[in-house]
């Protein structure tokens, strides 16, 4: 068998409390790869390695791991389930070849749930679904399959039975082991129009036959099939193993092709420095290469080739096309491309952080080494944004909930031995102008400079975020300045005239002059902040908050109270529903009136109240709300001064 068809590179995704830890650990104790079974409440699972992982039971970072299964290489990814830690989810979702979607039977298809399949939908990631806890279903499992349907697609099929004795789960039967049914080529045929004419010209269609086809399907991700199992109990992980052999595909690569791969995670290594974990589409890498970061334009030399294990490693001499492992020796970034860009997938986004949090050490002395800690932090999960405002001594990250305060605490104090205390989280606000306007700047004094910038400000829709470009000819400026305007407007815009990150606007370099005797290098990157400020100062912005879609399911008595309550925090509402005495509010409320709701609302009914939200989008505040936020860094507005604090003056 060729080297790269017998890998699979496969991330198991869920929602909190589906099982993905028990399951991985399971495949892991099936394969041989371990030798006796950890527990996710014990704090004994493999992928469970960090101390704050065991002693809260969830998993905070993507575990990368790897075993053997029917003569195939499987490097399996654990990803967090909690939304908290959904930035290790997306980043490992870019690297993956296959998954394994993971639902509890009992819980069904969740909010989060539908974030991650349709994340798994756009990145055409081929997966199986695997409905895990069948032993505690109180239900039908026609239930179970008809919320996968409705929630999240009907490009479904079943390809076990599950047998239940007594109403206790049992096994699942693989349906496909029989006789080609009408039923099965009538749903495989909706999508496989080679199927179907086949069919239709009534010639002989066999299991072998079918098979090819399934697996074709699946390949392509227009099919996902569904198979039941309880890993708790250990019933449905071979057949799950098997599938994963079967169905999932190998990379598609050419070792002999140019290098192209992706950092897509970085760890400090107490021994070894910093580990930078490598996905590779195609060519090789050999310890002692020079390997270029096509991202950062530079060159380094490869020390280390480790395939990692979760908490432990094995040195390897080489990485080839389609393998995972983690590459000492590299300064590069979560996101840098190595080589050549030609056969890496683009990024999808699921994570967002909404909120920013203060951070400071408990013991002044400890407030340098901080700093240091976070840059590191920041470094390995980069919508942390770590912020730091030297002139009030001020230390802020960015969070994505309030269960990720707790483990970063842990975090610090584990591995840097810092004590550190925290503010209340805020919400994060963004900017978008309210209207279209120029901005300009004729940055020409004091010499030696010379650089003029004219830029067209346009707002554009809700969620489209930045775009620029240039419409300038390279008689008025050299066509490398105005990649050097292009490549500083993201920058720039990191903070608006209120200090947030502005977004959904266009903007356009339609003017400008260098001088062929005045401009240093450096000169269009000085001006574009000031132009870009200067445009904003003249459109205005408008202030831009999350919204959170939340489903509220509360006794009926108490259905009242919730709409109320919602109607004060700005809510809109969906639907209401009664299910079994309980009413199932759905709609959607700002982030920055409802933080604290699901506790008060959980006091308020003595916990028979549940509150699930995700956020869909950010929206207009209302008229005349001001959030503002500490800018770092002299305000470009304030010419003289920006001027003077970039050429080192102040």
């Amino acid at each position: 068998m060729d080297y790269i068809k017998s890998i699979r590179n496969v991330g198991i995704v869920a929602n909190i409390d589906a099982g993905k830890t028990t399951t991985t650990e399971h495949i892991l104790y099936k394969s041989g790869k371990i030798k006796k079974l950890g527990n996710v409440d014990d704090g004994t699972a493999k992928t469970d390695y960090l101390a704050v992982e065991r002693e809260r039971g969830i998993s905070v970072v993507a575990a990368a791991t790897s075993f053997n299964w029917k003569n195939c290489t499987i490097n399996l990814i654990d990803t967090p389930g909690h939304i908290d830690f959904a930035s290790e989810v997306e980043r490992s979702l870019r690297i993956l070849d296959g998954a394994i979607l993971i639902i509890s039977a009992p819980d069904g298809v969740t909010p989060h749930t539908n974030v991650l399949f349709d994340a798994l939908q756009k990145m055409k990631i081929p997966t199986l679904i695997f409905v895990n806890k069948m032993d505690m279903l109180n239900f039908p499992v026609e239930y179970v399959v008809e919320s996968i349907r409705e929630n999240l697609t009907d490009k479904i099929i079943q390809i076990q039975k599950p047998i239940f004795e007594n109403y206790e789960f049992k096994w699942a039967e693989n349906i496909l082991r029989n006789d080609v049914s009408d039923d099965l080529i009538d749903v495989l045929s909706k999508y496989d129009d080679e199927l179907l004419q086949k069919y239709l010209n009534n010639e002989k269609i066999g299991m072998e036959y079918i098979d090819g086809r399934l697996i074709k399907l699946v390949e392509n991700s227009l099919i996902y099939p569904i198979l039941f199992g309880s890993a708790q109990k250990d019933i449905g992980i071979k057949e799950l193993m098997d599938a994963i052999v079967k169905y999932l595909p190998s990379p598609k690569g050419d070792i002999s092709k140019p290098l192209s791969g992706v950092i897509f995670k970085v760890q400090r290594d107490k021994a070894m420095g910093k580990l930078s974990y490598v996905r590779i589409y195609d060519g090789q890498i050999r310890i002692r290469d020079l390997v270029h970061n096509f991202s950062q334009d530079k060159d380094e030399k490869v020390t280390q080739i480790r395939k990692i294990n979760a908490s432990s490693y094995s040195d390897i001499g080489i990485l080839k096309a389609g393998d995972i492992a983690a590459v000492c020796g590299l300064d590069g970034h979560i996101g840098d491309i190595l080589g050549t860009p030609s056969s890496v997938p683009p990024e999808h986004h699921i994570a967002n952080s909404l909120l920013a949090v203060k951070i400071k050490p408990k013991n002044d002395d400890d407030y340098y080494k901080l700093v240091e800690v976070l840059q590191i932090l920041d470094e390995e999960d980069p919508l942390l944004n770590f912020r730091w405002i030297k002139e009030l001594k001020e230390l802020q990250i960015n969070i994505m909930g309030t269960i990720q305060v707790e483990v970063i605490r842990r975090m610090i104090q584990e591995r840097f031995s810092i004590n550190v205390e925290f503010d209340k989280p805020g919400v994060i606000y963004k900017e978008t102008p309210s209207k279209i306007g120029y901005g300009f700047v004729s940055y020409t004094m004091p010499k030696p400079c010379w650089a003029v910038v004219k830029l067209l400000i346009e707002p554009s829709e809700r969620g489209s975020g930045l775009s620029v470009k240039s419409i300038v000819s390279a008689d008025k400026i050299l066509p490398r300045y105005q990649n050097d305007v292009l490549r500083t407007l993201p920058e720039a815009l990191q903070q608006g005239l209120y200090g947030w990150e502005v977004t959904d606007l266009k903007v356009t370099l339609v003017d400008g002059e260098d001088h062929v005797m005045h401009t240093h290098p450096q000169d269009f990157v000085v001006a574009t902040p000031m132009a870009i400020m200067d445009g904003l100062f003249n459109t205005g912005v408008k202030l831009l908050e999350p919204i959170l879609y939340f489903k509220i399911t509360v006794p009926e008595e108490y259905a009242g109270k919730v709409i109320n309550d919602l109607t004060q925090m700005r809510g809109v509402f969906d639907k209401t529903t009664i299910v079994k005495k309980n009413a199932v509010i759905e709609g959607e409320v700002p982030l920055s009136t409802s933080m604290d709701y699901p506790i008060n609302l959980s006091i308020a009914t003595k916990g028979h109240s549940q509150m699930i939200t995700r956020f869909i989008r950010y929206d207009t505040c209302p008229d005349g709300f001001i959030a503002k936020r500490e800018r770092i860094g002299v305000n470009p507005l304030d010419r003289a001064k920006y001027i003077l604090s970039i050429r080192g003056a102040i």
